[in-house]
């Protein structure tokens, strides 16, 4: 069983000024793929609050397979995501990231300023995903092959 957390990054929505969408699509589309979302959560576009968050759910017994994120991935003075990731990652995992950007801007050229980024700390794999909801999914289909060896091969699998 797949454990995976979401990670939901924006300011409005941490406000509760907008709705969370990007958050649950990611959540169904991971349950879609059988794997199990054991955590959820929004916070503010803050650099600190995000590396924050994904040390609590990385380090510990009960860290998830997979924290996805959704948000902050953009060109916004507030966007921040990878950075926070960066702060947080032990080992980067570039090649999930290309590909993520090259099928998906295959459906919407914008894709390829996305600057998400993919890596492990401990044996749990993060991945930043936009924040749009139809970009966040179709960013995970995109990566969901890479994902699933990966995490076999970080749960002591072979390659």
């Amino acid at each position: 069983m797949t454990r995976v957390a979401v990670l939901t990054v924006s300011d409005r929505s941490s406000r509760g000024e907008r709705p969370d969408a990007g958050g649950p699509a990611v959540a169904a589309a991971a349950e879609r793929r059988g794997w199990t979302v054991v955590e959820r959560a929004v916070v503010a576009d803050d650099r600190a609050a995000v590396a924050e968050r994904l040390k609590a759910w990385c380090d510990g017994p009960a860290a998830p397979h997979l924290v996805l994120t959704t948000g902050g991935t953009g060109f916004g003075p507030r966007d921040l995501t990878p950075e926070a990731t960066k702060d947080v990652l032990e080992r980067e995992a570039p090649g999930v990231a290309e590909r993520v950007r090259r099928v998906t801007e295959a459906a919407t050229p914008l894709a390829a300023l996305s600057r998400g980024v993919c890596g492990t700390r401990g044996r749990t794999l993060l991945l930043n995903l936009p924040g749009s909801p139809k970009g966040a999914v179709e960013s995970l289909d995109a990566a969901a092959e890479l994902l699933e060896h990966a995490l076999h091969v970080l749960a002591g699998g072979d390659h």
